[in-house]
């Protein structure tokens, strides 16, 4: 385990959260195969209330308000999310938004507010609530209608691309457009990779996050053979790099622009990529902290921390020896990684997808021939562009 007395001793601090995910609602109206919170290995959704209670949002808030007054927090940022955060209905959304906003205001502290949903609720009661209380909106799509529905289907198997597309229609027109944070895609490389960007594109997303599909060395993620020099998932993003970096498009492809920032010398701001601290924490449905609920796909139990906001602060969970692993950037990577030439750039990719049930996330990512080749790829874009710039001076 990771001696945070030690660090401490150092002279290392810990960098204060900046995003709070409130789990709002632990149930989904999709049965998405390739979930990581209901089909993967952690299972613990099944004893999470439904929905959050009053309890535990006020608490959430004094508790966001207390960490921000702390460290002088000018701003921070509160993500509803869930399962499906929209099963909470309009009255919840709008009473924790406004707890935690008044909570925060108290102290000085700005508090920027965002759903991820699915869509498939996403109407004019929620449109027209998001509007009035600053709202911004990230919808999960993965592409076109085979792409989409090749996954994410209600229970009875009926696929959800004619729901989200329809809801995606409202929110991306109109009034309600300035909301629009983003669509979330993950990858599935039997889908075509410039036929799904477009597919998004028509929605005219401010950005697109394109997701590797969650898994580890000890449970590989679909088309991934560990330690397998194939970069199936390179191959797939290549053409949509290409695509997009040549007609500056302007929606932003965050994974694209994070690995451009890294390579020219800024920080990352995703913990996909790069050595940036994370600097993030989860409160459950039942108020339990939890590191990113990505790792629910590695084992069970693999997010806790077992602390909770009726009895811990933030302050106490930034001392975690897990969430200390995950803001020491390069020190915290296997050997492998610290010998890179893209270790700056690719920091070992995400947590979640380092784990070995053996080595623990001491590990590469399981996408590491993927990261490198993509990474490898944007570089020599790069520096094409620059040298043709330098020759015409």
């Amino acid at each position: 385990m990771l001696d945070v007395d030690g660090l401490l001793a150092s002279g290392w601090q810990p960098s204060a959260f900046q995003q709070f995910i409130l789990k709002i609602h632990s149930r989904c109206d999709l049965s998405c195969a390739y979930c990581y919170m209901y089909e993967m290995a952690d299972q613990s959704w099944r004893s999470q209330p439904r929905r959050m209670s009053e309890v535990i949002i006020d608490r959430t808030a004094m508790r966001i308000a207390e960490h921000a007054l702390t460290h002088s927090l000018a701003e921070v940022e509160a993500i509803l999310h869930g399962g499906e955060p929209l099963l909470a209905g309009p009255d919840f959304v709008s009473h924790a938004v406004r707890t935690v906003r008044a909570a925060a205001a108290d102290v000085g502290t700005r508090v920027r507010v965002a759903v991820q949903t699915n869509g498939v609720r996403l109407d004019e009661t929620f449109l027209r609530l998001f509007e009035n209380l600053e709202i911004r909106v990230g919808v999960s799509l993965d592409g076109d209608e085979e792409g989409q529905d090749r996954h994410r289907r209600f229970a009875n198997g009926k696929g959800s691309h004619a729901a989200v597309t329809a809801a995606l229609r409202k929110l991306a027109s109109g009034r309600f457009h300035h909301l629009f944070s983003g669509l979330l895609c993950t990858i599935d490389v039997r889908n075509d990779p410039v036929a799904t960007y477009e597919a998004l594109l028509a929605f005219d997303p401010p950005a697109v996050d394109f997701l590797l599909p969650h898994g580890n060395w000890s449970t590989p993620p679909p088309f991934r053979e560990p330690g397998s020099p194939a970069t199936p998932y390179a191959d797939w993003l290549i053409p949509v790099f290409d695509r997009w970096y040549g007609t500056a498009a302007a929606t932003e492809v965050r994974l694209f622009t994070e690995i451009m920032r890294l390579l020219t010398g800024r920080a990352s701001r995703t913990e996909a990529v790069g050595l940036s601290p994370v600097r993030m924490a989860v409160i459950e449905t039942d108020g339990s902290i939890e590191q990113s609920d990505i790792l629910k796909s590695s084992y069970h139990g693999a997010a806790a921390t077992r602390m909770h906001v009726l009895r811990d602060s933030f302050d106490a969970v930034l001392t975690h020896p897990a969430i200390a692993a995950r803001q020491i950037g390069e020190a915290a990577l296997a050997e492998a990684c610290r010998e890179c030439d893209l270790v700056n750039v690719c920091g070992g990719g995400l947590y979640a997808h380092r784990y070995n049930a053996v080595t623990g996330f001491r590990a590469p990512s399981v996408y590491c021939p993927d990261l490198y080749r993509l990474i490898a790829h944007i570089r020599a874009a790069l520096e094409r562009d620059a040298a043709l710039l330098k020759g015409r001076r």
